[in-house]
């Protein structure tokens, strides 16, 4: 329908107030297919550009002899004459005046300034300027590559003929970033466009200032913390090709690139590229591959640790491997040292959450004046409390999981819902006031930290630490020059952050990694935990990694003893094999919903149960996942597992698709909500 209004429209919010019920725009559904009523969407643009005063002079005063004449009529008004003097040179070393910035560089008043607007010296104008600015005012940098990394980009380019996808595999440290650069440099010659993808926010700002130190103007920023103008003025510049390279997180590949020549997907491993909640579901790796298909550009992926899928394309020939085995400079890689738990806490070497090997590490780091990471991945003071008297745990009254206490509140909080309580210390369930903290998160080990170094400078980097989109950048400048000697964090910390200073990295519990029950936990806790070692000793400082653990003799942690990938590769590739998992699979999961537990359980029962017989798939369940209940709705999980090789796949996807919609339009289904993800994390 034409998008024009009449006398009779009404808006979906005037239709909830008037029928007063929940479920008002399925009625309004109802009286479409009916034919009842009609619909139209109006869009209003939002976006307000942002408006700035400048200070103009008057072409009168350019000519020499009419500038040296005012000066001498300013003479008797020292606060003009100062004024015109910050103007003159201000207008040198800016592309404009503003009026803001020449009022406090020349510490006088609006009066002032208005008083030579009269005398027609100056004017006063209103201009729309950028709130993003990515024009670059530093000293440029010159990007050489060193014999490996050059035989590496003329290998990447040769993969790049072959119109396949790169996988660049060097490890921590080897100076891919530099590999990059030369690739970029390439396609922006050719005068087409880059887009750069890194798994977090929190690595843009630093990898940005590499960036445009090599490549000057045109490097542009993009990620979900960018409140909405600040979102339209980057679209406009892409679209328009002002921006011939973006750096962003996976939100970025949503630009509007008139002419892309080159994807860079930085830490492909990474499973933040891999969207969750909300829909779509997507994976930015994969999307990356098929956007740049689309475009007819190139695709380069980087790791240290790649994915298992993705080194797997390499060996099936549909990707290109380079690999850089040595590390940029002289640089070593760390050594890693295992640490014995259950010895330490058998021979009272243990404080705390820290052993004594630990501690005398990091007394040694700071007496030279280099610095340390710490690594827990939890965050808050303490991930559950417990009544010592009856076992009585806090749970979340909307999610089936126990709370997390932050000291920084006083409160619990769940960190799947987000709703928050005072903290209890009257057992509800016993009357006993024994209730303490088990276990540890950041935020405990920057006290605990704090008080066993008091003169060190600590601060902690994780999710709460940074709620502030530009707090994140705050840290890593402090971090880079020095103003701080450990720094506490989650996986945040370890994710392709370049530090020149730290000699010591420690994880203080590797066990509570390897314990998830994921087809892929020793996949990532390989790759968080190298990732982990790459941040000590990148430069002329001999890294260490102290990882304490109680169970040493897992593989994974015997794999990162030896930084050895290829190690774990061999020994994973069976296993998946042996139990049809990713890459000898894809997967595809069904998760349902409702506020009724028994409802949705008939629902995922009678999802199955309909099912027809689907050639070349497995079918796992109905089952209650993990954590059973979030937001006060109860999940039941569908799994199935489809041969890669299957010429039936989209067959398989339209009856799943089917059946999830024949099922919602049951009257006793109709309130269970089913989300599908393809290639689940």
């Amino acid at each position: 329908m034409a998008n024009t209004s009449t006398n009779n429209d009404i808006n979906l919010d005037e239709i909830i107030r008037i029928v007063q019920h929940g479920s008002a725009w399925r009625v309004v559904q109802s009286m479409i297919e009916k034919g009842v009523v009609s619909v139209y969407e109006n869009m209003q643009d939002a976006y307000k550009p942002k408006k700035e005063k400048v200070v103009l002079m008057s072409d009168v005063y350019r000519k020499e002899e009419a500038l040296k004449q005012l000066f001498t009529e300013l003479e008797r008004a020292p606060k003009q004459l100062a004024l015109l003097n910050t103007f003159l040179y201000l207008e040198k070393t800016e592309p404009v005046v503003f009026q803001k910035a020449l009022l406090e560089r020349a510490g006088t008043s609006a009066a002032i300034l208005q008083s030579l607007c009269e005398k027609a010296i100056f004017r006063i104008d209103t201009v729309d300027v950028d709130r993003l600015s990515f024009l670059y005012t530093g000293d440029t940098l010159t990007n050489t590559l060193n014999q490996e990394q050059a035989q590496a980009f003329t290998s990447v380019q040769l993969g790049f003929d072959q119109n396949k996808p790169v996988l660049l595999q060097g490890i921590t440290g080897s100076g891919k970033t530099h590999v990059y650069v030369a690739c970029i440099e390439k396609i922006r010659a050719q005068g087409r466009q880059v887009l750069f993808l890194v798994p977090e926010i929190a690595l843009t700002a630093q990898l940005v200032r590499k960036l445009r130190a090599y490549l000057g103007d045109g490097v542009g920023i993009y990620h979900s913390r960018f409140n909405q103008n600040e979102r339209v003025e980057v679209w406009n510049k892409v679209n328009s090709g002002e921006l011939s390279i973006v750096i962003g997180a996976r939100s970025a590949l949503f630009l509007p690139f008139n002419d892309l020549g080159l994807v860079i997907v930085d830490e492909e491993h990474d499973g933040s590229y891999k969207q969750h909640d909300p829909a779509p579901r997507y994976h930015a790796r994969d999307a990356a591959i098929m956007l740049a298909h689309q475009n007819n550009a190139s695709v380069l992926l980087g790791s240290a640790t790649p994915s298992v899928e993705t080194l797997f394309n390499c060996e099936q020939g549909k990707y290109h491997l380079v690999q850089l085995v040595k590390r940029f400079g002289q640089a070593m890689l760390p050594a890693v040292q295992v640490i014995d738990m259950k010895e330490a806490t058998r021979d009272k070497q243990v404080r705390g959450m820290f052993s004594n090997v630990l501690l005398q590490g990091i007394q040694t780091a700071l007496a030279q004046k280099q610095q340390v990471i710490l690594f827990q991945n939890r965050r808050g003071y303490s991930p559950f409390c417990m009544c010592t008297s009856c076992g009585w745990v806090p749970q979340c009254k909307h999610c089936d999981v126990s709370m997390t206490y932050h000291k920084s509140t006083d409160q619990l909080h769940c960190h799947y819902c987000g709703s928050r309580t005072p903290y209890i210390r009257i057992c509800p369930a016993c009357g006993g006031n024994h209730i303490i903290a088990k276990s540890f998160g950041t935020e405990k080990v920057e006290d605990d930290i704090q008080a066993l170094f008091p003169n060190a400078r600590v601060q902690r980097f994780d999710g709460d630490t940074l709620r502030n989109k530009n707090k994140y950048q705050e840290i890593i400048k402090q971090f880079e020059k020095g103003q701080l000697d450990i720094l506490v964090g989650t996986q945040m910390v370890v994710k392709g952050l370049d530090f020149d200073r730290v000699s010591l990295v420690g994880v203080l519990s590797a066990d509570g990694l390897l314990s998830s029950p994921d087809f892929r936990v020793n996949e990532r806790v390989f790759q968080l935990l190298e990732q982990v070692a790459g941040r000590a000793g990148r430069k002329d400082i001999l890294g260490k990694v102290m990882i304490q653990a109680y169970r040493i003799d897992h593989p994974v942690l015997q794999w990162v003893l030896h930084h050895d990938y290829r190690g774990f590769y061999s020994a994973e590739l069976p296993l998946r094999k042996a139990f049809q998992y990713p890459p000898y699979t894809r997967l595809i999961r069904f998760t349902f919903r409702h506020k009724k537990p028994e409802v949705v359980a008939d629902a995922a029962k009678q999802f199955v149960a309909q099912l027809p017989a689907l050639a070349e798939v497995a079918l796992f369940g109905p089952a209650e996942p993990p954590v059973s209940r979030i937001r006060n709705f109860y999940l039941q999980v569908v799994m199935f597992k489809i041969s890669r090789d299957s010429r039936h796949l989209n067959h398989i996807k339209s009856v799943l698709l089917q059946q999830a919609a024949e099922l919602t339009a049951q009257k006793k289904y109709r309130q269970v909500y089913i989300t599908l993800d393809v290639d689940p994390m």
